[in-house]
């Protein structure tokens, strides 16, 4: 078993849980120390028996379906205003448009509220822009260590220290 952190051995019969940031992760002594220390809760009977079944069961890598597939983009305000501009509406005519209030259409171009989908989808259609660009996955693959073929969050991050 290896550290998540930074991927130093950690022993089987005693491994260290820590909270960190508030995840719990399985950690080495010193990265034990960017954290809580945590106890290890007991896992009941039925859990054990179904882990057991699934270790032979060919693994498949299918799509998350809580993963987005879109993204809104990083200047969504500016896209929004000169939009608008350009097409010589007031806020208060773009919020009839696409029936939102004046003060959304407002923090939305200030960039203080990022509108959800379905508003986003809203404001593409009566603009005639894209807001959404697709995602691309990364693949963590690619960060494995080459020890322990084991992937951690050390192989992905760079860790500051203070």
């Amino acid at each position: 078993m290896e550290c998540e952190i930074c991927g130093k051995p950690v022993p089987e019969h005693n491994p260290i849980r820590a909270k960190i940031e508030g995840s719990v992760m399985v950690v080495c002594k010193e990265c034990s120390k960017l954290g809580t220390i945590q106890k290890a809760p007991p896992k009941p009977r039925y859990v054990q028996q179904k882990n057991k079944q699934q270790k032979n069961a060919p693994r498949r890598n299918y799509p998350r379906k809580d993963e987005p597939s879109e993204e809104l983009i990083e200047d969504f305000d500016i896209q929004v205003r000169k939009a608008r501009e350009s097409k010589n509406w007031s806020r208060e005519q773009l919020g009839k448009k696409i029936n939102e209030r004046v003060s959304v259409i407002t923090r939305i171009e200030t960039g203080k509220m990022t509108p959800d989908v379905k508003l986003t989808k809203k404001l593409e259609k009566a603009l005639n822009i894209t807001l959404l660009e697709e995602v691309n996955n990364v693949d963590l693959n690619q960060f494995i260590n080459s020890s322990s073929g084991e992937r951690t969050l050390g192989n992905i991050m760079k860790i500051k220290r203070k």
